[in-house]
């Protein structure tokens, strides 16, 4: 006896499959050969990335005290109104070199996404050296003299009751991109391992495997 077609699951099977079709299509295939020099400089941004990542934590506590300071007692500091968006920076500079590295920061793009691997690292090869280094070294060449003057100033907040020391949260900005500078670096390396060093049946393989 031939028992009829279950509708109902050929209609789940059949999304299912398309779905995953999809998925397979649209899935970022950013995935580089990996190079001893990378090796090295992510696992270092990956502590210093995770060691920062408490960072988000202090900052919590921080916001908390400072909401139950200001509606619980009615004592407003203005020291965890700087030390808020002070931590914030310098989560936020020393984060950029850990999603760099490890391709973790946003791509809105929709041709991008339809290119192949190799299609991928060829823009990302030229966005690199004619756009990301040249900005990262500039940054890097003024924050020096941008700190430098704060140090020599003795800079402080000017608000009243604000925080000393205010070249500390400036010196972040030449460590982050610092950091950025080396993952940069990193990311250099395997996008011209693969451009140069591996033939297109060993990018294929690659893609496969992303």
């Amino acid at each position: 006896m031939q028992m009829a077609p279950n509708n109902k699951t050929d209609k789940v099977a059949a999304t299912k499959l398309s779905s995953s079709k999809l998925s397979s299509s649209q899935r970022p295939n950013t995935k580089l050969p990996e190079t001893r020099l990378s090796k090295h400089i992510d696992s270092l941004l990956k502590v210093i990335g995770n060691a920062a990542s408490w960072i988000w934590v202090v900052l919590m506590g921080v916001i908390i005290l400072n909401v139950f300071m200001r509606y619980a007692l009615g004592e407003g500091r203005i020291e965890f109104e700087e030390l808020q968006w002070h931590f914030y920076a310098v989560g936020w500079l020393i984060g950029l070199s850990y999603c760099f590295a490890y391709d973790q920061h946003v791509r809105v793009d929709l041709i991008h996404g339809h290119l192949s691997l190799r299609a991928k690292s060829w823009i990302e090869l030229f966005g690199i050296v004619l756009l990301l280094l040249p900005f990262t070294c500039t940054v890097i060449w003024y924050s020096v003299p941008f700190i430098s003057y704060s140090w020599e100033m003795h800079e402080i907040s000017s608000a009243p009751g604000g925080l000393p020391y205010r070249w500390i949260i400036k010196s972040s900005l030449l460590v982050g991109f610092v950091l950025l500078a080396l993952a940069i670096i990193s990311r250099l390396s395997r996008v011209l391992a693969l451009l140069f060093l591996h033939s297109r049946s060993d990018t294929q393989s690659i893609t496969t495997q992303a």
